[in-house]
């Protein structure tokens, strides 16, 4: 765990110290999404990218127990406040859980299918490349055990790539 968080830790620095942007807009934007333990996709690392103006693709991987791959779509609206926007969007994920098997003895990993959605606020800093978000990402898990999580918050704290009119009011 310490590697992989050393690892981003000095890959962000790279990338902070070779994209100096004085914009309120981003193109992609890569970080830590940390948010409540009860979710199928909990602290997750998080890469999120601009398709047009508006809208965005965001991906999650979810590490630990319960291992998870996330994925969905958001659409992007301005607040009035350079910088700010509020997003909503949905998508899926596909989650494996480790539980033990009394039957067998031994443990095993159960594959969870679900879908999530997402209603939030994103902030660009301006001369800085930092994008912060702060969302409710609910989840509806489908196959293996069927359940509702309603209390997934999040906040995620990201580096930001490339400029432009990514964002722009």
């Amino acid at each position: 765990m310490k590697k992989i968080i050393g690892s981003f830790l000095l890959a962000a620095g790279i990338c902070f110290a070779s994209s100096v942007s004085a914009q309120d807009s981003y193109k992609t934007a890569l970080g830590v999404r940390l948010s409540s333990s009860a979710p199928m996709v909990s602290n997750s690392i998080s890469l999120k990218h601009f398709l047009n103006e508006r809208t965005a693709v965001e991906a999650l991987f979810s590490f630990g127990d319960p291992l998870a791959l996330g994925a969905m779509v958001e659409m992007h609206k301005p607040i009035g406040v350079s910088g700010i926007q509020w997003y909503y969007g949905g998508g899926g994920y596909l989650g494996f859980v480790k539980t033990f098997d009394v039957n067998k003895n031994r443990e095993i990993t159960n594959t969870n299918f679900g879908a999530m959605g997402v209603v939030g606020l994103d902030y660009k800093f301006v001369n800085l490349p930092l994008n912060l978000s702060l969302d409710w990402k609910p989840e509806l898990n489908i196959v293996r055990d069927i359940n509702f999580e309603p209390a997934a918050v999040g906040f995620t704290a990201r580096f930001t790539f490339g400029g432009g009119k990514a964002n722009n009011e």
